[in-house]
């Protein structure tokens, strides 16, 4: 039978639905277990037609309560009642630093302050020098503060609300007491390995692009550098993307197949090497889109299932809303979801329209990709940031050939110096070739002159200009097109 009871794509789109509805309006969490048991009680006594309409509200109306109760979770702080207050303090640094021109600003959890024992993410400030590792527990003397006023656009207490972080403690002295244990410290410990086994010998700038590329962290570049990524619409690759994900799962199965293990426990290894990379690099949107798709990718060959790319997508984006629904407004989450569904809706369109000029087939892959991606999230790079890159096509297409050898090289490294470790070095020392070639692109690129739209008068010119130029190249394909 066709409608919601022939796809589970509907309930999971509901679900979705109902968790982003959260963020619009919260209601008591009685009123909407009624709503949705009515909706249910309803979806058995009409008839067929209608029964499964009144399925999928009651299934919105269950997301929408368990939004609402997982955002008062977040909105909940002890911590906020005590602004400008003192104590000695027990944190665990939760996340990798970020260094400022005045400070260290440290994502950590307040274990104990003064007498009271609880648990609450803060963002800790140190001054600048050491700083303590991820998973350590530290203990200090600090003091509550309120997040920085809004500037310049940005609202820093908004943004970390939206993390569950409602106050900054500011600390001048640390000492560490210990490492945090559990699932944590496995991540801590996995992040540690990784970190110093990707880049054996490389310093700098090479370094930190590697670092970037595969960690998410770029702290080691410079700003002017960091900004030319931007503007040339390569920055994209300083955040870990699914491509990341994919490598890790392909490289487990090519070993598997390499040591003449069956394919089913080379999955089974796959699903591992996904959870252990996916609590390295920390849960970032994109990461826990991929890790959700490439794990059900490998359960689904191994329960003979076949496999829905949006029904994954789906399941990737239902899983990050209803641990945080406010992921809804984080770019990441916006930019990783949009850029997929980019590829999956426009991708195969733009190869057929390339098809008839003389390209490669890999290039015009590249191009579709660059092309689908670069209009699915233009309009939300100029909402949350007000600036779009204007030449992130060529720079992408420049680009992409150095970008799948750089992880691949940089795993390569990781697992060379576990099996024979002189040699991790001059698979590193080749890696630093790929990353300055990726800091050569986004040098040139994002220096050439109007690289980055940051002004309204501009875009809407731009906007015009390529109305005009999509509307020739439209009616031209039209032309062009076989008619039947």
């Amino acid at each position: 039978m066709s409608g919601p009871r022939a796809s589970p794509h509907p309930y999971a789109a509901a679900l979705c639905l109902g968790l982003a509805g959260s963020n619009l309006a919260r209601g008591p969490a009685l009123v909407a277990l009624c709503m949705a048991v009515t909706f249910g009680f309803a979806a058995a006594v009409f008839d067929e037609g209608a029964r499964p309409a009144f399925v999928l509200g009651a299934v919105a109306l269950v997301g929408w309560w368990w939004g609402g109760a997982r955002l008062d979770a977040i909105d909940r702080s002890v911590l906020l009642a005590r602004v400008d207050t003192a104590e000695r303090a027990v944190l665990v640094v939760t996340g990798p630093t970020r260094h400022s021109r005045f400070e260290l600003r440290i994502p950590a959890q307040v274990r104990r302050f003064g007498r009271l024992r609880f648990r609450e993410a803060v963002l800790l400030e140190l001054p600048l020098g050491r700083s303590p590792p991820q998973g350590a527990v530290i203990e200090a003397v600090t003091t509550v503060r309120l997040p920085r006023p809004p500037k310049a656009g940005f609202d820093e207490t908004i943004w970390l609300r939206r993390h569950g972080v409602h106050v900054v403690l500011h600390a001048d002295r640390w000492r560490m007491v210990g490492r945090r244990g559990g699932l944590g410290g496995v991540a801590d410990r996995l992040r540690t390995a990784l970190a110093g086994s990707i880049a054996p010998g490389l310093h700098g700038e090479r370094r930190g692009i590697v670092e970037g590329v595969v960690l998410g962290d770029e702290q080691a570049l410079s700003e002017g550098l960091r900004q030319r990524f931007r503007a040339s619409g390569l920055y994209h690759l300083l955040a870990v993307s699914g491509q990341n994900v994919v490598l890790v799962a392909g490289g487990a199965l090519a070993l598997a197949w390499l040591l003449g293990i069956p394919r089913w426990l080379g999955e089974v290894g796959a699903l591992g090497a996904i959870a252990a990379y996916v609590l390295a690099v920390g849960a970032q949107p994109s990461v826990i889109r991929a890790g959700v798709s490439g794990a059900l990718v490998s359960l689904a060959w191994l329960a003979a299932r076949p496999v829905d790319r949006w029904y994954f997508l789906l399941l990737g984006a239902l899983v990050l809303l209803a641990w945080n629904p406010y992921t809804l407004l984080d770019p990441g989450f916006q930019l990783s979801f949009a850029a997929v569904a980019a590829i999956f809706v426009l991708v195969p369109r733009l190869v057929r329209m390339l098809a008839g000029y003389p390209l490669h087939a890999k290039l015009a892959g590249v191009l579709a990709v660059s092309i689908a991606c670069g209009i699915a999230t233009a309009p939300i790079l100029w909402l949350q940031f007000h600036a779009v890159p204007l030449l992130t096509v060529p720079a992408n297409a420049l680009a992409a050939p150095a970008v799948a050898p750089l992880l691949a090289l940089a795993f390569g490294a990781a697992v060379t110096g576990i099996v024979f470790p002189p040699a991790a070095a001059s698979v590193a020392w080749l890696n630093g070739w790929c990353a300055a070639y990726l800091a050569g692109c986004a040098r040139v690129v994002g220096g050439i002159p109007g690289a980055q739209v940051s002004s309204g008068r501009s875009l809407v010119e731009l906007l015009l200009v390529a109305a005009v130029v999509g509307a020739y190249a439209w009616r031209r394909w039209l032309s062009s097109s076989p008619r039947t």
